[in-house]
């Protein structure tokens, strides 16, 4: 029933956000953004073989999504069916009667609620990596119950190194399946030890929470540091060929996984032998991501962040493009005001960025000169325990006050409590509270919620209490009552839900607690750990669909509760049958009804049709620039799996501030010619010419107008004078001059049509305009770099993706 859901309104083509960028990098084995998904990508580009020419492939790749959550509805269903068992039968007790038709009505109710659910619904009719991750999600919990009541079988460790294989796998997904562990750890512990005091269960908690930091914070960082150590070794030390280290690396691994395995065997150490095995199957699992520099050495149009080699693997791991914020000590926004550094090291050192010099045959460090005192090392006055307001974009930081009650014009730290005030109210409340309403109580519209009563909320259809918080519900316009998120389930889906949960803290508590780990490590835990910022770019209920599953199991022994309460003479499999049937008729099939209209995406072609529209909008062999998600990812997908308009080149404005972008930019793709430009990838390689700044000093030149190729040979030179001196840092590039000047070529831009021969006497012999008084980034002066040097030989286009005129540079 969940798959012809899900086949039934699959999208069919492209959607928007990061769909595109899925679907072409698994057709073409490409390299999408960190932390990577090698593995969906592979199976992607398996179900892609199948599309019966290039516009389905598309629809291909999202039925794989579908296929994934329908397995997710498998799953949970014989979970709920083991969890339930527990509670109805002793352990050897025929499975029969009454009791065994609430079990199946237990875990049919409970598993089509979360088919039919708003969250998970949304991610299984697109291609995006949520509904595979869920997939594994629910894999692995059952692979956990399976192995639990297996523990005491001869062989029944069989299912750790199966689950283990699967954690491995998970890497190449997503890594919110990770977040299994703990509860998978309490299952052992609850079987094997016996939690009778609060100083053994807060150190049962401390273990789970250690496995899970282990898999995710330790054995793949460590391996991929491994792996660059003997890398940098062999090469650079003793100048042997590139990737040597590597291969010896792997070797060296697999002999010591061979020696620790043969030994503990024949010393007959079966706990240590079965803890190697199940690191070595995780690492298996791992493998997959052996995709990534493979593909990224064959430089394949799509190559983020090029982890051609292991020291930029474990850079793309670490996700290190993104900055290392720290969730439990850091800054808050209030530093911006002031900005003051640490007296005593105001500076601090970058990473190192190694590049392979084919010249010499050794890894380089490019940011050799400038990785030492880098970075500001910002004053402890504005640092604080579990900082939840970081970010320091004015919108966001008039978000954090008017929400945590902070005075506008404040530029004072927030205290602790005004920072716990935005995680609770806003960020565990608002944000995840809203989200948790939306698929068991109702949702009043699918636009974005802003703190106020007309978007976002949550709205139950009972009249009274919606009103109590939005505001009267009678004599709404047809625009409000009829849109197709509106939806409303009147708390049935809640109500059952916590029904279960009492019933299963009273019949079953240690498997209570450990659904209740697990509902907090993939709910609030997730929220907790990204610390999202006020209103950002879309709602974020689909990175804490897990929480929502394990409220689903509860929702199944929902039924089995309201069954419990039965006298005994009446615990029959017609009552059982009867109370199931109304169970589904008041749960799923209701949110089943709601839900439709809204999720059914079966004839949707927007994303595809407005990325078509930017293309076939442009002459042969422009340059488009795209800025964010939504205007470059449906772009690609057309371009790299359709073949349209491979003659323009598309940039995206936000990648262009990376060095392995700008290289690949630089590259003909297709049919699409490189950019123009004059910079070499000495001049903007890694912690070089990241801004220039406006500084006119001894040349007092405030009302000249500079040339923009002239500029760009400024800010090409490695004068001294085109440097200012920072003290105790590293020297940054300025331009005395922001007002520049693009000579028009006449007879280039009537000769490549830019301008109709009728309008020749329109022509302007130049175009002046302004940039940035205070400085520009490495993207801006790209678009400049590509403005001096293209001659009006191509004409340049722009999407409408930012409302930010800095964007556009000009």
């Amino acid at each position: 029933m969940a798959l012809i859901t899900y086949v039934l309104t699959l999208e069919p083509t492209v959607s928007f956000w990061d769909c595109g960028e899925y679907i072409s990098t698994a057709v073409k084995l490409e390299v999408g953004h960190p932390p990577g998904a090698p593995l969906f990508q592979m199976l992607g580009a398996f179900f892609a073989i199948f599309a019966k020419d290039a516009q389905h492939v598309a629809h291909m790749v999202n039925f794989m999504s579908g296929l994934s959550s329908a397995f997710t509805i498998l799953f949970l269903f014989w979970s709920i069916s083991i969890l339930a068992q527990k509670i109805w039968f002793k352990k050897g007790e025929e499975i029969s009667g009454g009791k065994a038709y609430i079990v199946l009505g237990s875990a049919l109710v409970g598993s089509l609620a979360y088919a039919f659910s708003d969250s998970f619904w949304f991610s299984a009719v697109e291609a995006e990596v949520y509904a595979m991750s869920s997939f594994l999600m629910a894999l692995l919990f059952w692979l956990g119950l399976k192995w639990e009541s297996a523990m005491d079988e001869p062989q029944g460790d069989r299912w750790l190194l199966l689950i283990s294989l699967v954690v491995g796998l998970s890497f190449g997904v997503h890594i919110l399946s990770l977040l299994v562990i703990p509860p998978i750890v309490f299952l052992y512990i609850y079987k094997r030890y016996k939690i009778d005091n609060f100083q053994k269960f807060a150190l049962a908690n401390i273990v789970a929470i250690l496995f899970l930091a282990f898999t995710f914070k330790f054995l793949f960082p460590f391996t991929l540091k491994y792996f660059s150590a003997l890398e940098l070794f062999f090469v650079n030390s003793l100048g042997l060929p590139f990737n040597t280290g590597t291969i010896i690396a792997g070797i060296l691994l697999v002999a010591a996984f061979v020696v620790a395995l043969r030994y503990t065997r024949k010393k007959n150490m079966v706990t240590a032998n079965t803890l190697i095995l199940s690191v070595l199957f995780i690492m298996i699992g791992f493998s997959s991501w052996l995709m990534l520099p493979i593909r990224a050495n064959a430089n394949t149009t799509i190559n983020e962040n090029n982890p051609s080699s292991a020291r930029e693997l474990l850079a793309y791991y670490n996700r290190e493009q993104y900055g290392d914020a720290n969730v439990f000590y850091d800054k808050y926004y209030s530093f911006v005001y002031r900005q003051e550094k640490d007296n005593a090291q105001p500076y601090r050192d970058d990473n190192k960025k190694y590049e392979k010099d084919d010249k010499t045959g050794t890894y380089v460090i490019v940011n050799k000169d400038r990785f030492k005192n880098a970075l500001p090392n910002w004053s402890s006055k504005h640092k604080g325990l579990m900082p939840r307001m970081v970010a320091t974009n004015p919108t966001n930081i008039n978000y954090y006050k008017s929400i945590a009650g902070i005075p506008e014009k404040s530029t004072r730290k927030p205290t602790f409590f005004q920072n716990l005030k935005f995680m609770f109210q806003y960020q565990f409340g608002y944000m995840y509270g809203r989200y948790f309403m939306w698929n068991f109580v109702g949702r009043q519209n699918d636009e974005q919620g802003r703190l106020d009563i007309h978007n976002g909320n949550w709205l139950s259809g009972i009249s009274f209490i919606d009103s109590l918080f939005l505001g009267p519900q009678t004599d709404l316009p047809d625009s409000i009552k009829n849109n197709p998120a509106r939806n409303t389930y009147f708390f049935l889906p809640f109500i059952l839900g916590l029904l279960g949960v009492f019933f299963h803290l009273k019949k079953d508590p240690e498997n209570f607690y450990i659904l209740l780990l697990f509902f907090a490590f993939t709910g609030l835990a997730i929220i907790f750990y990204t610390n999202p910022k006020p209103f950002e770019p879309r709602e974020r209920d689909y990175a804490v669909v897990g929480s929502f599953y394990v409220f689903a199991i509860w929702i199944g022994l929902g039924v089995s509760a309201i069954f419990s309460y039965l006298k005994d003479s009446m615990q029959t499999k017609e009552v059982a049958t009867g109370l199931s049937l109304v169970s589904l008729l008041a749960v799923p099939v209701l949110m089943g009804f709601q839900n439709w209209d809204d999720h059914d995406r079966s004839g949707k072609y927007t994303a595809h049709f407005n990325a078509g529209a930017y293309l076939n909008s442009c002459d042969p062999n422009a340059i488009l620039y795209t800025i964010g998600d939504n205007d470059t990812f449906p772009l690609w997908y057309l371009q790299e799996v359709e073949g349209v308009r491979t003659d323009v080149k598309t940039v995206n404005t936000s990648l262009l501030g990376t060095d392995w972008y700008i290289d690949q930019m630089k590259r003909k793709t297709y049919e699409a010619d490189p950019i123009p430009s004059q910079l070499t990838h000495h001049d903007y390689r890694y912690g070089y010419l990241d801004v220039a700044y406006h500084y006119g000093g001894q040349f007092e030149l405030k009302d000249s107008v500079i040339y923009v190729k002239d500029f760009m040979n400024w800010i090409q030179s490695d004068k001294d004078f085109t440097y200012v001196s920072i003290p105790g840092t590293n020297d940054e590039k300025v331009y005395p001059i922001n007002r520049l000047r693009l000579p028009v070529d006449k007879e280039a831009v009537l000769k490549n049509g830019i301008v109709a021969p009728k309008d020749a006497d329109k022509i302007v012999d130049y175009i002046d305009f302004t940039i940035d008084d205070y400085g520009i980034y490495k993207n801006n002066i790209l678009m400049l770099d590509i403005l001096a040097n293209f001659n009006w030989e191509k004409p340049i286009y722009f999407t409408g993706g930012s409302f930010d005129d800095k964007e556009y540079v000009w």
